[in-house]
């Protein structure tokens, strides 16, 4: 039986992330086989029928931890003989590649989830980055993009055998499980001490220096509008940074922070209104559930934000450092109930094409079209 590797960076579930690239595959014909950093792996890989193999990958690209981590990729390609390797992520995308090459693979697929080179991303920066995937590109036999600007960026690389370069609309959420998540709005009301008639605001994701959290909290600032709380979901390493702003700022009884949270569904049903305000996304999975749980948008107007809402209509878009447009765009919405219910309606619509669903049967089309 011929074999495929999927190749990710750090896993300890398996996820939609995986599941339409684990389908087609295995229709095909494929022995499916994965390879990450599993350290903390709490999934039953045997109810997919799939093989999985530690590598001890770190997410920094400069580590001298990934030297090891390119020793087992390559002594894993050469032990398997894979007939197909399919990378993921920066990290596994370039050592997929790099041993995928070295290894003689003979076919080699690269899902891009946001390229690190972008509109409005430092010069120096932006042109290492791009000049380093199209390099990488001439081992690889198609590229897959998940959102438009990636797309067409890809298009202008020169692939392995004249490979191609194909869309899919991300990597799949299940519209139907946020839709059916109860609402917890009373709980999280008496938990962060709000009255009925607040306005919840939320963000998830991790708290770092691209997600740039603080841009909202500026924002919430210069409103001061007490009926406004902002529920911060997520962890990392800005966390303190943000909790002295919040100080600074006198909002310490109006921005929330909650950590990880594993009930997303159920805290986006029991809000108001979602918020991010990133300078770097390749297409959000957070912002796609929340327009499934029927939420307005407010988001920074850039590479993968701009595939989902359209300004005016399901949302705002605003540059990531306009404070006063953010300012701006949650008193509109704070203020305006029906103006609100109806772009969350818009959303609910818009999002039905980057459901799972959608994203197996693109899949499936890109293996056979590939595998064949």
């Amino acid at each position: 039986m011929k074999k495929i590797l999927f190749i990710s960076n750090i896993s300890n579930k398996i996820t939609n992330f995986h599941i339409p690239s684990i389908i087609a595959g295995q229709r095909l014909g494929y022995e499916f086989h994965m390879a990450a950093n599993y350290s903390e792996f709490k999934d039953d890989a045997s109810k997919y029928n799939v093989t999985i193999h530690h590598i001890d990958l770190v997410r920094n690209l400069f580590s001298f931890r990934n030297i090891k981590a390119f020793e087992q990729m390559l002594n894993l390609l050469k032990e398997q003989n894979y007939d197909v390797i399919h990378c993921n992520t920066p990290i596994g995308g370039v050592l997929g590649r790099l041993c995928g090459r070295m290894a003689k693979a003979p076919k080699i697929i690269y899902t891009v989830h946001g390229f690190h080179f972008y509109k409005g991303a430092p010069l120096i920066k932006s042109t290492v980055f791009k000049w380093a995937e199209k390099w990488m590109a001439r081992y690889t036999d198609a590229i897959i993009t998940i959102n438009h600007e990636d797309y067409q960026t890809a298009q202008k690389f020169r692939l392995r055998k004249s490979g191609k370069v194909y869309y899919i609309p991300g990597v799949g959420i299940d519209t139907s499980i946020i839709k059916e998540a109860k609402p917890k709005r009373e709980d999280i009301l008496y938990q962060i001490g709000a009255n009925k008639d607040s306005v919840l605001l939320i963000s998830v994701g991790e708290l770092n220096s691209n997600k740039n959290n603080k841009v909202i909290i500026n924002a919430l600032k210069k409103l001061k509008n007490p009926k406004i709380h902002y529920l911060v979901c997520g962890i990392g390493n800005k966390k303190d940074e943000l909790y002295s702003l919040t100080k600074k700022n006198a909002l310490d009884k109006n921005v929330h922070f909650l950590g990880y949270r594993n009930d997303i569904p159920e805290l986006l049903n029991s809000c108001d209104i979602f918020i991010i305000s990133s300078f770097r996304e390749g297409l959000p999975r957070s912002m796609m559930e929340a327009m499934a749980a029927g939420l307005p948008c407010i988001a920074s107007r850039v590479r993968g934000n701009i595939d989902l809402i359209e300004n005016g209509k399901g949302g705002f878009l605003l540059k990531p450092d306009d404070v006063d447009g953010f300012a701006g765009a949650i008193n509109k919405l704070a203020c305006d109930k029906d103006l609100r219910n109806s772009m969350g309606i818009i959303n609910q619509e818009t999002v039905k094409k980057f459901d799972v669903e959608n994203v197996k049967k693109e899949m499936m089309r890109i293996y056979e079209s590939e595998l064949y």
